[in-house]
This record gives structure tokens, C-alpha cells and sequence, in this order.
């Protein structure tokens, strides 16, 4: 039984292999009968050119040069005091701050020698906290002349004159030591004191720099 089978398969087989060289040779002839085999048709394979990605070019950043010096900080401003010079005196008060101007002055001599001095003088008083209190006749050697003795100048001026600028002020009955034939007259002022403008007074002279003398 298992023969028999063995054998119908291997006939098969052998059909099976005369009916493949059969369909081979028609193929080989063609259906038609013709002997010319069948063209091939060769289609190339179409070429796609793939654009090539743009090259972005990154500008590099600048290079720091080597070498170059670290920025300065900003100066600094010193507050140190400045030094004062040794050795210097120290300035008297009132020396060169004081503001009492002598700006004329007007010398009478009387019949019995004594002097009247009409001295004007300019300060900017502003009220009894600030004004020109006094103005002086002074000798060559530093003497100042009073009528009376008691007074704190050769006259006193006993109110401020802010609205009176400059103004005139009056002084009889100075006596001038024989020999004194210069005066020098100043002005003085509550705050500063002394250290304004003076005149020289050449009391044998007519007149001169902002004074005139009227001689007996």
C-alpha cells in the first residue's frame, strides 16, 4: 500500500516536470507563435536631485583682544581738608571780613583849634542785629581821639541806618595833639568790627583822596 503511493507521487513528479518544460518552451516561442521574444522595456530609475541644505554661516563672536589693560575705575575725589601752612598767624576777628566803609570825610578846624569831623560812611545794615556803631579818629600812633573820654568811640552811633545808605554822621570838640598833622578815620560795625575801607587825612593839605580840610 505505502508502495503504491510512493510510486503515484514519484509519477506525478515526473508530470509535473514534463509540464514545466513544456510551458517553459511556449514561453520561449511565444503564445502567437512568433520567434521573436517579447522587448523588454528597461525604465531607468528617474534621479531625484535632493537639494543640499543651506549652510547657515554663525558669526563667531569677537574675540577679546589679549593683553589690553582692565578698565581704570572712576576717580575718586579726595575729601581730605586741605592743609593749612604751619607757622601762619591766625587771623584776628573781624581782620578783613568787616564791611563798615569810611567813604568820605570833611575836616573843620574851629577858632579855638578843636576839629569837627564830618564822616560818611556805607554799611549795609540790616536792623539793631547788624549795623556800623561807630567810626574813630585815630593818631599816628594808634591814639584814638574822644571829646569824651567815657565813650567807646570818637563817635557813637546809636541806631542802625538801613534806610540811609551812605549816610553822614557828625563829631565837634576833638582836640588834635600838637605835632599830629595826619589822622586816619574808620568806621566800625556791630558783627565785624573794625576792617573796612579807612581815610587818610592830611591836615595840612586842601583835600586829598575822599576827604577836604578846612583849616582857621
Amino acid at each position: 500500500m505505502e508502495l503504491s503511493k510512493a510510486r503515484s507521487f514519484a509519477r506525478l513528479g515526473k508530470l509535473s516536470a514534463v509540464i514545466c518544460t513544456l510551458c517553459l518552451m511556449v514561453a520561449a516561442t511565444g503564445c502567437n507563435g512568433g520567434t521573436t521574444p517579447p522587448t523588454s522595456i528597461a525604465t531607468e530609475p528617474a534621479t531625484v536631485t535632493v537639494a543640499q541644505p543651506a549652510t547657515a554661516t554663525i558669526a563667531s563672536p569677537l574675540a577679546t583682544p589679549t593683553g589690553t589693560a582692565a578698565a581704570e575705575p572712576e576717580s575718586t575725589i579726595s575729601t581730605s581738608p586741605v592743609a593749612t601752612p604751619t607757622g601762619t598767624a591766625a587771623a584776628q576777628p573781624g581782620a578783613g571780613q568787616a564791611n563798615a566803609d569810611v567813604v568820605h570825610v570833611r575836616a573843620v578846624q574851629a577858632q579855638d583849634s578843636t576839629w569837627t569831623f564830618h564822616v560818611t560812611v556805607e554799611h549795609p545794615d540790616t536792623g539793631w542785629d547788624d549795623y556800623a556803631d561807630g567810626w574813630d579818629v585815630v593818631t599816628p600812633d594808634g591814639q584814638v581821639l574822644k571829646p569824651d573820654e567815657g565813650s567807646q568811640f570818637t563817635r557813637t552811633l546809636l541806631h542802625p541806618h538801613e534806610n540811609e545808605q551812605p549816610f553822614t554822621r557828625s563829631q565837634s570838640g576833638i582836640a588834635i595833639p600838637d605835632g599830629v598833622t595826619e589822622v586816619r578815620v574808620r568806621a566800625h560795625d556791630l558783627v565785624d568790627g573794625y576792617g573796612g575801607r579807612e581815610v587818610v587825612v592830611d591836615l595840612t593839605a586842601g583835600s586829598g583822596p575822599s576827604y577836604e580840610v578846612e583849616r582857621q
